[in-house]
């Protein structure tokens, strides 16, 4: 099977409708940043293809058609290179408002305390989710410098530029949640659902909820 769609969008750009959307057109489950919350040990396959190791890619993303948000973003190239015909959605999102979005969710949420161990063990690998995120994009796009409004902005911009000149037009759908399903249909040539809102989720809410489980383990 293999993926088939590739999101190359940071995270508070709609990505988890655009996950519950494409899961409602029919491309299987999606590979999501909540997946591997709930699975924190699969952090080995990234934390392997981050330092260039090989990786069995047929086998982790078996059942998996579509990946969006991160890890998946960040390793948009290498993703591309082994699914060549996969396609790429680029989720953008008007940059003052993501950077808002990002203050209350994901910039709050690196600055809380991780989780500690827990009797199973767990919560050291969701340490290393934490790590790996901070160090390839915390500290490593953004320099540690989110207080820095006009820089963190900037460094999203040049991302959707870098992405538009690596991936080919034929490739690619660079996309905006409101514009719903007419674009995301057209760009992967399946007629539009005439029966199902596209989904709109209150990704706040559900970020509070799903995606700190380090509550839960502390």
């Amino acid at each position: 099977m293999g993926i088939k769609i590739i999101g190359a969008g940071f995270g508070r750009t709609g990505t988890t409708s655009l996950r519950v959307a494409l899961e409602e057109l029919g491309f299987g489950k999606c590979y999501h940043v909540y997946h591997l919350f709930e699975h924190p040990r699969e952090i080995e396959f990234w934390e392997a293809l981050n330092q260039g190791k090989p990786v069995n890619w047929e086998t982790f993303f078996e059942g998996y058609q579509s990946i969006i948000g991160f890890p998946g973003y960040y390793f948009y190239r290498q993703l591309m290179l082994h699914y060549p015909y996969a396609k790429v959605i680029l989720s953008v999102r008007e940059p003052e408002k993501w950077y808002d979005s990002i203050s209350e969710t994901i910039i709050r949420a690196y600055t809380e305390e991780k989780p500690t161990e827990d009797s199973k063990g767990e919560s050291s690998y969701l340490n290393r989710v934490y790590k790996l995120e901070k160090d390839l994009i915390f500290k490593g796009y953004f320099q540690d410098k989110f207080e820095n409004k006009p820089y963190v902005i900037k460094r999203f911009q040049q991302r959707v530029e870098e992405v538009k000149s690596v991936v080919p037009a034929t490739r690619l759908l660079v996309y905006e949640i409101t514009q719903g399903w007419e674009p995301l249909c057209r760009f992967l040539n399946i007629p539009v659902p005439e029966d199902k809102p596209f989904p709109r989720l209150n990704e706040r809410e559900i970020f509070a909820q799903s995606a700190f489980p380090r509550k839960e383990l502390t």
